[in-house]
Parts: structure tokens; sequence; C-alpha cells
């Protein structure tokens, strides 16, 4: 049952992007929420933010492939949309290109796109048209011109040329370097990474740092030998900080509303849902645990009045619309990273996240007076 009802979020969340997209008409169609003065900003960025925000949740899901089941012929069919929207979106004489290069902003979303794409080669590289694939190459490639912040950005660059050494073509090795090197600067503690030399208390370690720093390891450590050491100490520090985001989840499904871009909902969960769906979660966490945890959260965030708009849009809020919760940098595009929290549609439903019995969650046991055991720091 917690399957369905996260395939029918998926669904409810991005058949309106993809739906318009792969039509040509995304632009045309899709509302631009955004912080009262910088409406005209967002919308040059937007669209991109979208689509690559969208396709990074759901790509494990949709690389299962279609199959005859009603679950698989709704994968094949978004499939499709996502191959097309795609193509309309990096093609220069669609009326959905867009923009990679002017301002800051694109180097996020392509950043976003290409994460989607490492991690569904077969959907959504594989599958494409060729000249479908020469143009995102080539809309990846152009992200070149921006300069990303010393800060969590560099992952974005990293993230980009990862994607371009994963599909096999020419890729720059200098954005990788900087980004681990600095990483391993930033590093806190106890599972934590600054984001830049200080800490910041927010979810950007799962919005962004960890799940990047293992994927884009993963994907150019295919290779390139040379940062082989890193993978044991990023792995550990992702399993602590997916323990502690367990803990986070309150026993009413809610969690502390901490920090810069909470209107992401529950794409502050990608972390935990990437270590189940890489079935390395920590010691002490059961993958019917962590789905019951993480199904209470999607549901106060995603039947929150008002998450939708009339036409089955996102809106800008943390638990329904709360507009004032929209930095200056949020639009409506920026809201389909919710979708980072379903990655464990990735697993297939035989697979014991789906099928083991619904478990209370650390949170709920502690409040129940139920003994725990110690939890600590992981010693580095």
């Amino acid at each position: 049952m917690d399957r369905e009802y996260w395939v029918g979020v998926a669904e409810r969340v991005v058949r309106p992007v993809l739906g318009a997209c792969a039509a040509g008409r995304l632009r045309a169609t899709m509302p631009v929420e955004a912080a009262k003065g910088h409406e005209k900003g967002r919308s040059a960025v937007t669209h991109l933010e979208a689509l690559g925000r969208t396709l990074t949740g759901i790509a494990p899901w949709l690389e299962l492939g279609r199959d005859d089941s009603p679950e698989g012929k709704l994968r094949g069919e978004l499939g499709e949309l996502a191959r097309r929207s795609i193509a309309s979106g990096t093609d220069p004489q669609s009326p959905d290109f867009m923009n990679f290069t002017k301002g800051g902003r694109p180097l996020v979303d392509a950043a976003f796109l290409s994460h989607a794409i490492v991690r569904a080669p077969k959907e959504l590289w594989q599958k494409l048209p060729e000249g479908a694939k020469k143009n995102l190459v080539t809309a990846l490639k152009s992200t070149r011109v921006i300069t990303p912040g010393m800060n969590n950005w560099l992952m974005f660059s990293a993230m980009i040329e990862a994607a371009l050494c994963g599909v096999g073509e020419e890729w720059q090795t200098q954005p990788v370097e900087t980004a681990f090197a600095r990483h391993m600067e930033w590093y806190k503690g106890d599972g934590v990474y600054g984001d830049g030399a200080n800490f910041h208390w927010d979810y950007y370690n799962s919005y962004v740092i960890q799940p990047m720093l293992l994927d884009v390891l993963e994907t150019v450590g295919k290779r390139e030998k040379r940062w082989d050491k890193l993978h044991a100490p990023i792995l550990a520090r992702a399993k602590r900080y997916a323990a502690i985001q367990e803990r986070l989840i309150s026993p009413e499904g809610t969690y502390p509303a901490i920090g810069r871009s909470l209107a992401y909902r529950f794409g502050a969960f990608q972390l935990l849902g990437m270590m189940a769906l890489r079935r390395e979660l920590p010691e002490r966490l059961s993958p019917g645990q962590v789905r019951s945890a993480m199904t209470a959260v999607i549901k106060r965030m995603i039947e929150a009045p008002g998450t939708f708009d009339k036409d089955g849009w996102l809106t800008i809020g943390f638990a329904g619309h709360q507009p004032g919760i929209g930095e200056a940098y949020i639009s409506t595009g920026s809201l389909y990273l919710c979708t980072a929290g379903l990655l464990p549609l990735g697993l297939p439903e035989k697979d014991e996240f789906w099928t083991d019995a619904a478990t209370e969650w650390t949170s709920v046991r502690a409040w129940k007076g139920q003994d725990l055991g110690t939890d600590h720091a992981i010693a580095e």
C-alpha cells in the first residue's frame, strides 16, 4: 500500500511538468510564483529548474523500465514524456529551449538534470534520439561558462562533468578534483559537511552535498582511480547522516523547519532515501522502519491544504502554501526538488523496503518509553 501511495504522489507531482514540457508548452503553461519583485528574473531560469529537479528524483524509478503492470505502464508513459521533455528543453528550435548559460542559476539545474542522467542512463540517455543526445551534451558543456561559488555549488560543476564522463563524452577532471578537495576540507565531523568553510543549519547535506559526492565519485571512479581512497569516508559519513535524518522525523511525521530552502519539502530526505535505494542503510535502521518514517513525512506535506494550485502545480510552502518562506532564488520550478525524497521508488516492488512490515521509527519508540540503546558520533 505504501508503494502505491508513493507512486500516486510521484505521478501527481511530475505529470504537469513532463506533460507540458514534452509538448513544448512548459513556458506557456507553468506559473511562475516567486518572491515579490523577483518574478521576472526567476522566469529566466525556472523552467530548467522544473525539468532537472523533476527528473533527478524519479530517475531511479523510471530506470526500472516499462512492464505490463499498471505501475509499469505508467513508468513507460512517464519515461517517454521525460525523454521528449529533455529533447524539447535542449533543442534550440523548441519554444521550451532552456537557459543553460545566462546568470548563475542554470549551473544548479543542469547539475540536477545531469544527476538524473547518471541515475537512469538506460531510460534517460541510451533511449534518447541521437539528435537529442547531441543537444543535451552541448547544453551541459555550455554551462562551463558559469563559475561556481566556493560552497555546495562546486558539486554542481562536478556533477555535470561526471554525467559527461558517464555517457562517454569529453569531460574535465578539474571541477571534480576541486569539489572533492574542498569538501574534504569542509567536513565538520559526525557525518556533516560545511556549506563552504562554515557550518549551516539547513538540509543542504541532503539536498546536494552528500548525494552528489557519492554519485560523482562512483561515476568518475569507473574511469579514474585516483579518488578511490575517498569512497570509504564519504560512504561512512553518508550512513551517519542518514541515521541522523531518520531520528529527525517526529512521531507525527514532522521534522524541524530549520534553514533555507524549506520549500523543497520532503526533498530534505534525499540522502536517507538514497541510502535505502543503495541498500546501504545504517546498521540499526530496517527498511520497513525507514519506509514508514518517510511515508509519514510525505503524507503530512503532500496532503497539506494549498500544496497544489487549482491546476495541479506545486506552490511555495513547507506544509501547504506559505509564500513567505520563498527566498529570492525560489520559484515554481524550484519546488520540484521534492521528488528527490522519492528515490526508493527505484527499488523493485518486491524489495524488502516495500515488503517489510510497517515498523515504528526511532522517535516513535523513544517517546513511547521503549529502550533504544545509545547513539554516538562516528569516530574519525
